[in-house]
């Protein structure tokens, strides 16, 4: 899968998640540049990665997510 491709499908489930279609995805991109982003919406987000991209994201890498071109970075790892 190409870099383009997730961030694609991760900007679907963002804007399904908080319900907007204005958002755009940058690989800088954190909580703080998306009205909404908490931690509950941060745990849907997760879930919704594994379950879009059929992965599975343990807990440390959760906590070392710095921005949106982290997980983008672990899904391209893991994706086939």
């Amino acid at each position: 899968m190409t870099e383009q491709e997730v961030y694609e499908r991760l900007t679907e489930l963002f804007r399904e998640v908080f319900g907007r279609d204005d958002i755009v995805l940058r690989a800088d991109t954190t909580a703080k540049d998306v009205k909404g982003w908490d931690s509950f919406t941060h745990l849907n987000l997760i879930v919704g990665v594994e379950m879009r991209f059929n992965i599975r994201i343990d807990t440390n890498e959760i906590e070392k997510l710095n921005n949106v071109g982290d997980l983008v970075a672990i899904i391209r790892d893991r994706s086939v």
